[in-house]
């Protein structure tokens, strides 16, 4: 598997009958587009087969999906959301697919209804939640610890986070 950031979601398609038939046959197709044009490319790479009659295909390589997994038997619904939501969202909506082992209605969900936004870490959004709710007196903030704060949320469940760029998370809540 390929995994290059900057790249759009691609997907290479390959053409079974000529691979059982020892050729390589197939074609990269950008998955990030409605559904019909995806099977549109794939008719059309197999309808070049090097072997008569060709129907069945597999997706052998991707690139562009931020380190999600993408099946070889996907099925190119699946494949053409999972693209188009990495192709709105980036190394987010990547990192929700796989904080949900791809369940697009999870990572959709959660994003819409429990991200509390971007921080620098999870203290910081610990620190500007309490800050923010509760007055603390100006002799007492330096003994806050908003690192064990953010241990003791993350380790509880209620709170995960999102990595997209050093020093940059993403904050959502688990329920």
């Amino acid at each position: 598997m390929t995994n290059i950031s900057d790249s759009n979601p691609r997907i290479y398609v390959a053409c079974l009958a000529a691979y059982s038939n020892s050729y390589l046959h197939g074609a990269w197709i950008d998955a990030d587009q409605d559904t019909d044009q995806i099977r549109d490319e794939i008719a059309a790479m197999l309808a070049r087969s090097p072997v008569e009659d060709a129907e069945e295909y597999a997706i052998h390589d991707y690139e562009g999906f931020e380190g999600v997994s993408i099946s070889e038997y996907a099925g190119i619904d699946s494949v053409a959301r999972m693209a188009a939501f990495i192709a709105e969202h980036g190394t987010l909506g990547a990192g929700l697919l796989e904080q949900f082992s791809g369940d697009m209605d999870q990572a959709e969900s959660t994003l819409e209804d429990r991200y509390h936004g971007r921080f620098a870490s999870l203290a910081d959004y610990m620190e500007e939640l309490t800050t923010e709710s509760v007055t603390i007196p100006e002799a007492l903030r330096n003994y806050v610890d908003w690192d064990a704060m953010a241990r003791e949320a993350e380790m509880g469940g209620d709170l995960f986070t999102i990595e997209t760029a050093r020093g940059e998370v993403h904050v959502f809540s688990n329920r």
